[in-house]
C-alpha cells in the first residue's frame, strides 16, 4: 500500500483517481480507501479553481478590453498606532492558479507566508511602497496609503496599463477600477495583500528586536490591551504614529 500511495501521489490528482479507481477490484478495500481520499481531494481542488476563477472576473473583463498589464493593489497596516503602511502592486500571469489565494486576513500567518514565495515566484512583475510613521503623522493615514500604492506602481519594472485597487483611486494617468473589499474580490488584489502584509509583518517582527517591551511580534502595531499597557508603561518609541497615540501618554 505505501508504494501505491507514494505511485499516486506522484500523479497528477485526476490520473491519481482514475488509476486508483482501476486497480481498486485488484486491491481491496485498502485501495478503495485511498480512491475515496484522494476523490475528496481532486473535488476540493475542482472547487478551489472554481473559486479562483470567480476571482479573476476583473481581471478576464480587464484583458477583454485589450489590458496587458493588470497590477492589483492593496496596503497593510491602515489602523494600527506604530509602523508603517505598506502597500504592493502584483502583477499575474493569465489563467494563474495559486491555491488559497484569498484576502491575506482571511489567512493563517503560516500560510501568508508560504503564498507570499510563490507569488514572488509566479508574479510577471510586482513593487512595493512603504511609507513611515513620520510622514504618516504629516500627512494623515489616507494620502500615506495613496503615496504608498503609487510607490508600489513604480517600483515595478514596466508601468501597468490597468490597475483594480482595493476601495481607492490614484491620481496617476493609468485606467482604474477601484473594488470595495477587492483583497477578496479580485485574484491580484489578493495576491497585493498577501505580499503588503507578510512585508509589514516581517518589518515589525524587525522593530521587535530593537524594541522588545512593546510586543510589537505579537500585534504587529494594533492597539491591542497588551500594546495600549506598553504605551501608558512606557511612553512612545520612535516607531510609533503620534496623531494614533494623542492622549494616549501625559
Amino acid at each position: 500500500m505505501a508504494e501505491i500511495r507514494q505511485k499516486a501521489e506522484e500523479m497528477p490528482l485526476e490520473e491519481a483517481v482514475s488509476w486508483l479507481c482501476d486497480i481498486m477490484p485488484d486491491y481491496g478495500i485498502s485501495v478503495a480507501k485511498l480512491a475515496d481520499t484522494f476523490s475528496k481531494r481532486l473535488i476540493r481542488l475542482r472547487e478551489e479553481k472554481e473559486r479562483l476563477k470567480r476571482m479573476s472576473v476583473f481581471e478576464v473583463q480587464a484583458r477583454g478590453r485589450g489590458f496587458v498589464h493588470i497590477g492589483g493593489i492593496d496596503e497593510a497596516g491602515r489602523g494600527p498606532l506604530a509602523g508603517p503602511v505598506v502597500a504592493a502592486c502584483v502583477v499575474l500571469p493569465d489563467d494563474c492558479f495559486i491555491e488559497h489565494l484569498n484576502d491575506s486576513k482571511k489567512l493563517t500567518g503560516t500560510l501568508r507566508e508560504k503564498l507570499f514565495d510563490i507569488i514572488v515566484k509566479e508574479a510577471v512583475d510586482y513593487g512595493i511602497g512603504i511609507i513611515m510613521p513620520e510622514e504618516i503623522d504629516q500627512i494623515n493615514i489616507l494620502n500615506a496609503t495613496k503615496k504608498a500604492m503609487i510607490q508600489a506602481v513604480s517600483d515595478l519594472k514596466r508601468k501597468p496599463d490597468y490597475l483594480i485597487i482595493d476601495s481607492l483611486k490614484l491620481p496617476l494617468p493609468i485606467e482604474q477600477y477601484p473594488v470595495d473589499k477587492g483583497d477578496s474580490l479580485s485574484v491580484s488584489v489578493a495576491a497585493a495583500s498577501v505580499i503588503a502584509k507578510v512585508t509589514r509583518d516581517r518589518w515589525m517582527e524587525e522593530a521587535h528586536r530593537q524594541y522588545p517591551q512593546y510586543g510589537f511580534d505579537r500585534h504587529k502595531g494594533y492597539g491591542t490591551r497588551e500594546h495600549m499597557e506598553a504605551i501608558r508603561k512606557y511612553g512612545l518609541c520612535p516607531i510609533h504614529r503620534k496623531s494614533f497615540t494623542h492622549g494616549l501618554v501625559g
